[in-house]
């Protein structure tokens, strides 16, 4: 933590800068097989700018690149025993050379326990969100209800662990250790871009009677693609308004070629939801003020591997 940032800490609740972390999360990125970066990152420092100067904006872009780390998957833990799923995840750690992982070089868990809100921006690929944004909020199953207590399973100890989770003393360890904050969602897609014919069928697609585009998932709301994450959030203890989760279509009718960020910047309806978007995020954050407890949970995020 650097001396102002320090600083600000010490300030009373009420007059402390505001914090939040934005994620783009596309997979691609200029350095690597796509060789151009994703419209989420073109998006995130779009949002940046409208941010109000006197917050501490964090911001974090989970696009794949050549050598770097990807967040590694869940193990599923909480399958076992929920009190061997520990908070924050000790799967994995920081710095690793034989499992390297995204999450924890970058210190999310602290990074997300520090912010008052979050605004996690990403495309629709195939109705859902990208491996890169699952992946994420698979990894953080354990805000809800994890283990902060490694020590009493000796780390990774699945017997301790269920016998943890059936004494008395469990309810009084198990909680959701990010309630409080606020999520916000921007989703953006093509709806297959040029690859469909007048009925809306794919069409390279040979057996097309097998196809009944009607039956759609999500049909013309396709925010519902994002709506896993969302309902994470509120089962975690995240508030994630109605207002602050949006979708924008960007690309109908071109070639992928031509559906790249700068095209996007050019589409004046798409650019137009994505602000309100922002400008709601910066109104419900700046009206709820600054959430209680975040330094402590910051502490409480490092890694005990």
């Amino acid at each position: 933590m650097d001396d102002l940032a320090a600083a600000a800490e010490t300030l009373p609740l009420e007059e402390r800068p505001l914090k939040v972390l934005l994620v783009a999360g596309s997979a691609r990125r200029l350095d690597g097989c796509p060789g151009l970066d994703g419209k989420a990152r073109f998006l995130m420092h779009r949002m940046l700018a409208r941010l109000p100067p006197a917050w501490q904006a964090d911001h974090v872009d989970l696009g794949n690149e050549h050598g770097k780390p990807k967040i590694q998957g869940c193990n599923g833990c909480v399958g076992s025993s929920m009190a061997l799923c520990v908070w924050p995840c000790n799967c994995y750690g920081p710095d690793s050379d034989h499992q390297p992982d995204l999450l924890w070089n970058e210190r999310l868990y602290p990074r997300l326990a520090r912010a008052d809100a979050w605004a996690f921006i990403g495309p629709v690929w195939w109705y859902g969100p990208t491996t890169n944004l699952k992946a994420l909020f698979d990894r953080l199953v354990c805000m809800s209800g994890g283990n902060p207590r490694p020590d009493l399973i000796d780390k990774k100890s699945t017997l301790k662990a269920q016998a943890l989770e059936r004494s008395a003393l469990w309810p009084a360890l198990t909680r959701n250790h990010l309630e409080g904050r606020s999520a916000a969602f921007f989703c953006y897609g093509n709806e297959g871009g040029n690859e469909l014919d007048a009925e809306n069928r794919p069409r390279i697609l040979r057996h097309k009677a097998w196809f009944d585009p009607a039956r759609e998932p999500y049909g013309g709301d396709q925010r519902l693609a994002y709506q896993g994450l969302v309902w994470q959030c509120r089962y975690s203890g995240i508030e994630v308004p109605d207002a602050l989760w949006s979708h924008a279509g960007t690309g109908i009718g071109r070639a992928y070629a031509d559906d790249q960020a700068d095209d996007m910047a050019g589409e004046a309806e798409a650019m137009a939801r994505f602000d309100a978007w922002a400008d709601a995020f910066v109104r419900h954050v700046a009206g709820k003020g600054p959430v209680p407890g975040t330094e402590e949970a910051e502490r409480g995020a490092q890694s005990t591997t």
